[in-house]
């Protein structure tokens, strides 16, 4: 896996043991692409990656174009994790994919959504790796999964720890993935360990970036030293970050950071813990996501109880949630019965896997139903509408008028039609939520 004549970072576990997929794939070896770079590109074609531009990374629902959304970030964290590995001759393959599927699972509304959802489970920890690993081992492909390699799973899994490392090394074992529960686990792989650092410099300059934009926070305001070491711009934090941790790594022979550049690290993190994160500007939208995400659930539970896997019940609620819900129920049968799924589970597959923008539209659609003759409705929940009929009693009335002698008053003439209106644009006819 790595070149010839470096002296650290060699995987132990063998490029057999690292390559290996949950269901075989005959064709492998003749692949050109290689083993790690065809799990990108299933990655990037499934529909959990491509909801992600629609998933909060820190700033919710941003009018700014420039404010980094959940799939900026995760490319972020590919490109730096890459970089770092080239310098460390690493399978850059490898830790490429592992960048690109290590937020597959996030929550709508960032972190604030993975609270929420943890109290929704009655207090059991909605973790967004475990989650991720979820979605590309069963969810993705309608209940098939993407069928990825070890090396790419056990990164996924593992990018995120319960502490805040200054050096970090594999810990060079197969371990039984779907069993990790907690974060006190390794990756298995150097690329692994790479982008798991490379998360967190992502995240770093690329906040601070963020809330200066906004207004939220000062140049200035940046602590001294990481001013000094760091800089005060993502370009200049991050470029400060690769270049010491890679420095430090090649003397070390463990993946890390000098002492110097750690600190300052953990100086503006927890600044923007203080200023961001935990800033009134960001936690009062807490309300708002706690009635969204619980009355989503709420409904959706309630609809599950009573129609189950009855396509035609979900088509009577008469609203595109529903709808999509009874889609995304029959495209994954086979693997929820197989599974034997609870119903809690699969509300909160199917709700974790929303976008900021379709649970709020679901919310809004729900509260406030559109207007109940709109032409298209009918098209899009697949439901015939059939106009009102006029009232039969008209024939006899006309024929009563001709007995009596009567000359019945006639017609107006007919207005010309008005011309079809045009189909409302896409975001308005509901987006399609399908994993």
């Amino acid at each position: 896996m790595n070149p010839e004549g470096n002296l650290f970072f060699q995987n132990t576990l063998g490029p057999e043991e690292l390559r290996v997929r949950p269901v075989p794939r005959p064709g492998d070896a003749r692949d050109l692409r290689g083993h790690f770079f065809r799990d990108t590109t299933a990655i990037i074609h499934c529909y959990a990656f491509r909801r992600m531009k629609h998933k909060t990374q820190v700033f919710f629902a941003p009018r700014n174009d420039h404010i980094c959304t959940r799939i900026e970030h995760v490319m972020h964290v590919s490109t730096i994790a890459a970089g770092i590995c080239r310098a460390l001759h690493l399978d850059v393959d490898l830790a490429w994919a592992i960048g690109m599927g290590h937020d597959l699972g996030h929550s709508p509304f960032g972190h604030l959504g993975e609270r929420i959802l943890s109290r929704l489970r009655g207090g059991q920890e909605f973790r967004h790796e475990m989650y991720s690993l979820r979605v590309v081992d069963h969810l993705a492909n309608h209940g098939r999964g993407l069928n990825l390699t070890y090396a790419v799973r056990d990164g996924i899994i593992n990018h995120c720890g319960e502490k805040f490392e200054q050096q970090l090394q594999p810990d060079h074992q197969i371990k039984d993935l779907s069993a990790i529960t907690t974060r006190d686990y390794f990756p298995s792989t150097w690329e692994g360990v790479v982008v798991r650092m490379a998360d967190k410099i992502a995240y770093l300059g690329r906040d601070l970036e963020d809330a200066m934009q906004l207004g939220m926070v000062r140049p200035e305001d940046i602590p001294r030293e990481g001013q000094r070491l760091l800089g005060t711009s993502n370009a200049e934090i991050i470029d400060a970050l690769v270049n010491d941790l890679i420095r430090t790594s090649l003397e070390s022979g463990v993946v890390g950071f000098s002492d110097d550049f750690y600190q300052a690290f953990v100086q503006v993190k927890d600044f923007n813990y203080r200023h961001i994160y935990t800033s009134p500007a960001l936690t009062g939208y807490h309300q708002y996501f706690e009635r969204i995400l619980s009355t989503l659930f709420a409904y959706l539970r309630d609809i599950f109880d009573r129609h189950g896997l009855d396509q035609e019940g979900y088509r009577r609620e008469h609203n595109t949630l529903a709808v999509r819900f009874g889609d995304y129920l029959e495209k994954m049968r086979g693997f929820y019965e197989q599974e034997a799924s609870a119903p809690e589970q699969v509300v909160f597959d199917y709700l974790a896997g929303m976008t900021d923008d379709f649970a709020i539209e679901s919310v809004q659609e729900l509260m406030m139903p559109r207007q109940f003759f709109s032409q298209y409705d009918h098209l899009e929940l697949g439901v015939r509408i059939e106009p009102p009929r006029r009232d039969s009693g008209e024939p006899r009335a006309a024929e009563e008028a001709a007995a009596s002698g009567i000359q019945p008053e006639q017609p107006a003439s007919p207005e010309p039609p008005e011309p079809p209106k045009p189909p409302k644009p896409p975001e308005q006819q509901g987006r399609n939520h399908d994993l």
